[in-house]
């Protein structure tokens, strides 16, 4: 009987998958210090959430799940200024969060505190976001306070370059951040 063993590179490998995992799992037994549930507007048919944890005093980690999108499609993803959707189209939330007056850019830039990374739909219309940062932050009543507002999930990709909005068209979901 021949008795293969594992290259050094697989188990770093395994390792490294089961440490990502394990970090997974237990974000997501921690308890939300902010979330948000993405109901579709008017016309359109999406669901999803948007749960934020405070990993450390100075940063977050933003989970995002979003179905029913186009598979294999990219959309604007934006914490709007009102924390209301109700209107059938959610301009009821406003424009981009923006407290410090900054140009609409990509996320972690000198940009709009709303600006979040895009959303990429998977083969089954699916798209999933994990995020750490420093530029947000729930019940601080500081500017990247975001707990209150609406997070939008919008129709097309955002160019990050177009002002105010980085031509992301219009909004297929929206959700309050409680």
């Amino acid at each position: 009987m021949i008795q293969r063993i594992p290259s050094i590179a697989k188990i770093a490998a395994a390792a490294a998958v089961a440490a990502m995992l394990s970090a997974c799992a237990t974000t997501d037994r921690a308890t939300p210090v902010a979330e948000a549930t993405i109901n579709p507007t008017e016309g359109n048919n999406i669901s999803g959430y948007f749960r934020v944890y405070q990993v450390n005093p100075d940063t977050v980690r933003v989970m995002a799940q979003i179905k029913g999108l186009a598979p294999g499609s990219e959309h604007g993803f934006h914490v709007h200024e009102n924390g209301n959707c109700a209107s059938p189209d959610a301009m009821s939330a406003g424009g981009h969060y923006n407290p410090n007056g900054h140009q609409h850019g990509k996320a972690g830039t000198q940009s709009h505190v709303g600006d979040l990374p895009s959303l990429m739909a998977d083969s089954a219309g699916t798209a999933f976001l994990v995020w750490e940062t420093k530029d947000l932050s729930i019940g601080t009543g500081k500017p990247s306070d975001i707990k209150g507002r609406a997070v939008v999930v919008h129709k097309d990709k955002d160019d990050y370059t177009t002002q105010p909005t980085g031509n992301s068209g219009a909004r297929l979901g929206c959700g309050v951040i409680q």
